[in-house]
């Protein structure tokens, strides 16, 4: 025991007596045990060293001129300042009646006279151990609440605490802003009437079968809703976001506590946002519309030629089959070979114009479910003026079991026919007549890859960085803004576009879509 007290964390004790002798032995008894030691002898010093010292434990004789130990303790208990000092009474009685009358004032325990050295160390030294606890604790605890109070001020989400019936038991800073109330004015009333109530703004009205955060009081349930609407007391109405967890103890449900903020701003932002998004692609749109319109300038010469040759079969097979009429007799058989030639040109010139009116046409349906076999065939024989002009080849090789894809199949073909052209014309500048491949596998499980490889000049180190930049362009006549526009169209499919160097020389671009099966219905 000796050594354990030896340990004591320094503690104020306050030793009471009127007498001198008494006050002595005490003293002597406890002057090495690592305490502060006060003395007093009279209840009226008594209280005032006790209430400017606030000690741990206080040795109190009973037993006292003009005031007795019992009436120091009742003032003692009085105080808020002095109430949890440890009262040990001190006293030759020991009968029951006066130590039951000790503890009914709030005395903790009762050491009789004469004085046992090893009882009252023993004592003092467990009464100011468990005082200097529960002093520590009510700090930390003072602590706590005071850091507590502080995060739930500053945050800048309304929170409230909720009864089992919905009843506001507490209220932060943000909540009472929120609302346009003081937290005083919150605190009592029922969140579901406050914020719900019956025959308040239609507004705010919920589903009677899904009144917000009633599922959380009544269950134990805990929610969280986006965009529901809540009623201020004036009857105004906000747009607000909330969580709702469960306060429980043990397995008593004792309510809920509510995180909520006014989304009024957001949702303005979200639709401004959404505002400019739609801005941005009907820009993009008219960007991609005018682009096609330019290319098909470029290729006005070529596509008048291709147009004009099943023109000018269709007159020469026409005058045939007149001459053939006017014969008598008629040669059926010469003369219906005659009339299907005419109806083959037709079709020949008509799927000239058909492409071009695809092509020049604004997008009306958007992305879809789509073959890139047929799309990139498609264009390749689109792409059939610039062959020509340009005195190379195209080549197309797609796998038979390659997966459909979803996009936009005018702005795809806008992406790949710009490809195919500028591959065509840097095979031209390199004197090559080698065909540009156009290949299509899969790349990944929800991924199609895209590639339109030329054996061209290819690109100089520093154009790699630039190439998808505005108004960057390796053409003398070049605007810059063709590259930058494919880059934009793909990443409007869900897919990415780059450059790649071959080892064989030339360039190679190539861009993604994604596989129609991986794109989740409604997207």
């Amino acid at each position: 025991m000796t050594e354990a007290v030896s340990t004591t964390p320094e503690a104020t004790v306050l030793l009471v007596d009127d007498n001198a002798q008494n006050l002595k032995v005490l003293y002597e008894t406890l002057k090495d045990r690592g305490y502060r030691l006060l003395i007093a002898n009279d209840g009226d010093k008594a209280l005032t060293l006790a209430q400017r010292h606030l000690p741990e434990v206080i040795l109190l004789d009973i037993m006292m001129p003009d005031m007795d130990g019992y009436e120091v303790c009742r003032r003692l208990k009085a105080m808020p300042e002095t109430a949890d000092s440890a009262v040990v009474f001190l006293s030759a009685l020991d009968d029951l009646d006066a130590k039951v009358k000790g503890f009914t004032l709030g005395g903790a325990d009762y050491i009789a006279k004469p004085f046992q050295a090893q009882e009252v160390i023993a004592r003092v030294w467990t009464h100011a151990q468990v005082i200097l606890l529960e002093r520590q604790l009510q700090a930390r605890n003072r602590q706590l609440e005071n850091d507590q109070s502080r995060i739930l001020n500053s945050i800048s989400e309304g929170i409230y605490g909720l009864d089992s019936d919905g009843n506001i038991i507490f209220a932060n800073p943000a909540a009472a802003m929120i609302t346009r109330c003081t937290i005083d004015e919150l605190i009592g009333r029922n969140f579901f009437d406050l914020h719900f109530r019956l025959g308040g703004n239609p507004r705010c009205a919920p589903d009677p079968a899904n009144v917000p955060v009633d599922a959380t009081c009544k269950q134990g349930i805990a929610e969280h809703q986006r965009d529901i609407v809540m009623q201020r007391r004036d009857g105004s109405c906000f747009p607000a976001e909330y969580r709702a967890t469960p306060k429980r103890e043990g397995d008593q449900l004792l309510g809920a506590v509510v995180v909520f903020r006014d989304i009024s701003s957001e949702l303005d932002n979200e639709r401004a946002l959404d505002d400019a998004r739609a801005l941005v692609q009907e820009q993009r749109d008219q960007l991609a519309h005018a682009s096609r319109m330019s290319t098909m300038g470029e290729m006005a010469a070529g596509f008048a030629h291709e147009v004009n040759q099943p023109l000018t079969a269709i007159t020469n097979y026409a005058r045939v089959a007149l001459r053939l009429v006017a014969d008598e007799p008629v040669d059926r058989e010469v003369l219906g070979q005659t009339l299907g030639k005419i109806e083959a040109q037709s079709y020949r010139a008509s799927e000239v114009i058909r492409r071009i009116r695809s092509f020049v046409k604004k997008p009306a349906v958007g992305k879809e479910v789509l073959s890139l076999a047929s799309l990139l065939e498609e264009t390749r024989q689109f792409a059939e003026v610039d062959v020509r002009n340009n005195e190379g080849g195209v080549d197309v090789v797609v796998p038979e079991d390659l997966p459909e894809v979803i996009a936009d199949p005018v702005q795809v073909q806008q992406v790949a026919l710009n490809l195919i052209r500028n591959a065509l014309e840097s095979t031209r500048s390199a004197g090559n007549n080698e065909p540009v491949l156009v290949a299509a596998q899969k790349q990944g499980p929800n991924c199609i890859r895209v590639t339109v490889t030329d054996q061209g000049e290819g690109l100089s180190g520093d154009a790699e960085e630039k190439l998808f930049l505005p108004f960057y362009t390796t053409k003398s006549e070049g605007m810059g803004i063709g590259l930058a526009l494919c880059r934009s169209l793909i990443q409007a499919q869900g897919g990415e576009i780059g450059f790649e160097r071959p080892e064989a020389g030339g360039a190679r671009f190539f861009f993604t879509l994604p596989v129609a099966a991986s794109v989740p219905s409604g997207r």
